[in-house]
């Protein structure tokens, strides 16, 4: 499998990867023990990096994506990247949604996902969705705060615009921005995958396949 590196300084990892949304919730029904061998078979196939968020499955994505690093046992660790994500807040058995980017909701939500995890530092973290009555500027300052301390390995942006990205990254460096992007999906095509090539920046595509669409049959 071929190895990228998110960003200019930030972690070697997988070409491609599994986004592991769909085995906790919003795809159907779900089966841990499933989910768990799906892993292991694509951690043999050169896949390492693996998305999450603590969104997902209210936090359920990442206590999976945990089990599956601490069955492999301390080298598993080294060896995946985790990815996950913090800013969309919702209550237990709701859909509903807020967004949280206050610098102290960062801290402890950055804190409540190493713990589900399981690990001491999150590879890749990123800022789920931009409120915009918070300066992107100290969103970043406190995500790179995090860095500093050693939690979190890069950090990334999901769903901004270039002027976002570019302001974000005057102040620590982006390593990756995701957004979706697919055959009729094309967006980023306008000028983000531009603006992260001049930055230095990944670009991480979510449902590059188009949420699974599937032409209905000729008749």
């Amino acid at each position: 499998m071929k190895q990228r590196r998110l960003g200019a300084s930030g972690p070697m990892t997988s070409a491609v990867g599994l986004g592991c949304m769909g085995m906790s919730e919003f795809y159907g029904a779900t089966d841990d023990a499933a989910s768990l061998r799906t892993m292991e078979r694509t951690l043999e196939l050169g896949v390492t990096h693996f998305d999450s968020a603590d969104t997902h499955g209210l936090g359920h994505n990442e206590l999976l994506l945990g089990r599956f690093v601490a069955q492999g046992g301390a080298s598993r660790g080294q060896q995946v990247t985790l990815a996950t994500k913090f800013g969309l807040v919702r209550a237990a058995g709701r859909y509903e949604r807020r967004i949280d980017n206050s610098p102290a909701y960062i801290r402890t939500a950055c804190e409540a996902s190493l713990q589900r995890l399981g690990v001491e530092r999150i590879g890749l973290y990123y800022c789920h969705r931009r409120d915009p009555a918070v300066p992107i500027e100290d969103v970043v300052g406190a995500m790179g705060d995090l860095v500093t301390a050693g939690k979190v390995a890069a950090i990334g942006l999901s769903e901004v615009s270039v002027d976002t990205l570019r302001r974000a990254h005057a102040v620590f460096p982006v390593a990756a921005v995701q957004s979706e992007y697919s055959l009729w999906s094309r967006e980023p095509e306008v000028d983000m995958l531009a603006a992260c090539a001049r930055l230095g920046a990944a670009f991480v595509t979510y449902s590059p396949l188009g949420r699974a669409f599937s032409p209905a049959p000729w008749t």
